[in-house]
């Protein structure tokens, strides 16, 4: 019966409120970027709206560590990729501006990628080699003005709540940049609205942010040691994000 009511509750209600809020903001973000305003429209809209889905799942969240970050400070955010509420708990909780980035299919998306275009997002292009290096520049190019780039290093959704593997995009552009890596935990999403599922089921969540990893001293000459430093802040981060997770998903 419990089922029963949670369906229809997001049929009738949370169905039409979300998708009324999503196209709001995002014609919110497209007209307000459009007319120069991208440094407050490009995030706060979208942190409003992160919100607002939450509580109308009726999630509770909790959230620790946001006094490892300095406001002034432009980092690479790598966290782990449960579920598609992820998404609304980094973007709505972290406090933290940011720039996504995001797979090329979501740019075909109404009203939403028009938004994220007109945001800065970075949308990964995998076409080709030349397209890679045009999307890494791109992003670079974001972080060097200031932004903070939030990514899921595992690509994906994770199948069974366990992180799977990590790749190395994310700090590449860290060590390039000489920008810290900050590591966050997202525990319960896998609860709300794991892949493949299209059914929302009430949760709590939690969103853990953990001290910044330096990449300063990482940058060497020798590929052999750059591709090894690479590695060790790949397993770095992976621990310290492993660490926060609740014991159903280590």
């Amino acid at each position: 019966m419990k089922h029963f009511f949670i369906l229809l509750y997001q049929i009738c209600i949370w169905l039409p409120v979300f998708f009324t809020v999503t196209v709001l903001t995002a014609l919110t973000v497209t007209i307000g970027c459009f007319f120069g305003g991208e440094r407050f429209f490009s995030y706060y809209p979208g942190m409003w709206w992160s919100k607002i889905v939450c509580i109308i799942t009726f999630c509770p969240i909790k959230v620790k560590g946001k006094e490892n970050l300095d406001k002034n400070q432009s980092y690479i955010f790598v966290a782990n990729h449960q579920g598609i509420y992820d998404i609304f708990l980094i973007y709505g909780y972290l406090n933290v501006p940011i720039k996504w980035m995001m797979k090329q299919s979501l740019r075909k998306l109404p009203f939403v990628g028009r938004a994220c275009e007109m945001a800065g997002f970075i949308f990964v292009d995998n076409s080709s080699p030349k397209a890679i290096v045009r999307t890494i520049q791109d992003a670079e190019q974001k972080l060097k003005k200031g932004a903070s780039i939030a990514i899921f290093p595992e690509g994906s959704r994770t199948l069974t709540g366990k992180m799977g593997k990590f790749k190395k995009g994310a700090y590449q552009m860290a060590i390039d940049l000489k920008l810290p890596i900050v590591p966050v935990t997202i525990n319960g999403s896998y609860r709300v609205m794991p892949r493949n599922v299209y059914f929302i089921h009430p949760h709590p969540m939690e969103l853990l942010i953990h001290p910044p990893i330096s990449t300063k001293d990482l940058i060497s000459d020798n590929i052999r040691d750059t591709a090894l430093n690479i590695q060790q802040l790949i397993e770095k981060s992976r621990t310290e994000i492993e660490s926060g997770l609740w014991e159903e998903y280590k």
